[in-house]
């Protein structure tokens, strides 16, 4: 049957991690939810697992015998039940869109607000196309073809149509990115940063993007532990946290791990530069190359 061999997405897990708590806050083992909406126990265990598609018929059902009356959260759930097998629009760049990225988009997508600490790189979301490629190129590990490369820059600047979008609230980006990022030089072609930070600068007068600048000069803070994104939804979805790596990335979910994500963003903020003070910072970078 096709909901059995539906893949186990990040929103599709999602989806299956609320719907059991819903089932445990009722107080059922799923042989005793099953039971009472007449399935077999291995239907709502799949779905709870994400290998089975669930419909908002299903949701209906289910949060009927869970006693669940929120109609905020009955019809989230729904939402996210219909939406959870959809093909985003990454779908067209094809195998060249690797699925923790598939992941991730989608996700992006979802969110509502993005923090980001990059450490040594602009975030994606700001990325100007020159920059891109630059990146993509030099850490694509295995290395991409030219080919390759330019889809992946394509996807870059299809992803940041989430800060103007107008079916709803564009997402709010709180990006801090580290002072030695405005001195990066890209060989003997000083035009692609020139580029990059007039982007920064521009995108800093909008009201939903903050840019903050870490100084070299500051003392140790919990970002000197690697480059990391707290992406947040509108309930009932819980934030969760992605990790960048060489490999591409991973998550971290649960409440107590993200609180120390949250908390470690607070933390680097506290030691950034003010908003006014990094849109200067940025600024006399501009100079320094136009000169």
């Amino acid at each position: 049957m096709p909901n059995q061999r539906a893949k186990p997405t990040l929103r599709r897990r999602r989806l299956g991690g609320l719907l059991a708590g819903c089932r445990e806050a009722a107080g059922l083992s799923g042989e005793e939810a099953a039971a009472l909406m007449g399935w077999h126990h291995t239907k709502l265990s799949k779905m709870e697992n994400a290998r089975a598609g669930v419909t908002p018929k299903d949701i209906d059902l289910m949060m009927s015998t869970y006693g669940v009356t929120d109609l905020d959260l009955i019809s989230a759930l729904q939402g996210l039940a219909r939406d959870a097998g959809k093909q985003g629009w990454w779908a067209t760049y094809g195998d060249v869109v690797a699925n923790p990225y598939r992941d991730y988009l989608a996700l992006e997508s979802d969110a509502v607000g993005i923090r980001f600490y990059g450490g040594h790189l602009v975030p994606g979301l700001l990325q100007r196309p020159g920059y891109a490629k630059a990146i993509i190129t030099g850490t694509a590990m295995p290395p991409r073809t030219a080919q390759e490369v330019q889809a992946l820059v394509d996807v870059r600047m299809a992803r940041q149509a989430v800060l103007s979008r107008t079916d709803r609230l564009p997402l709010k980006l709180r990006a801090v990115i580290h002072q030695s990022v405005l001195q990066q030089e890209f060989g003997d072609d000083p035009s692609i940063m020139l580029d990059q930070l007039n982007h920064l600068l521009y995108m800093s007068e909008r009201t939903n993007v903050t840019i903050q600048i870490m100084p070299m000069s500051a003392a140790a803070h919990p970002g000197l532990l690697g480059l990391f994104s707290v992406v947040d939804f509108e309930k009932p979805w819980p934030t969760l946290v992605q990790l960048e790596n060489i490999l591409g990335g991973t998550f971290v979910e649960g409440t107590a791990d993200v609180q120390q994500f949250d908390d470690a963003f607070e933390g680097i903020v506290a030691d950034a530069l003010s908003v006014d003070a990094s849109r200067k910072e940025i600024m006399n970078r501009i100079e320094e190359i136009r000169r």
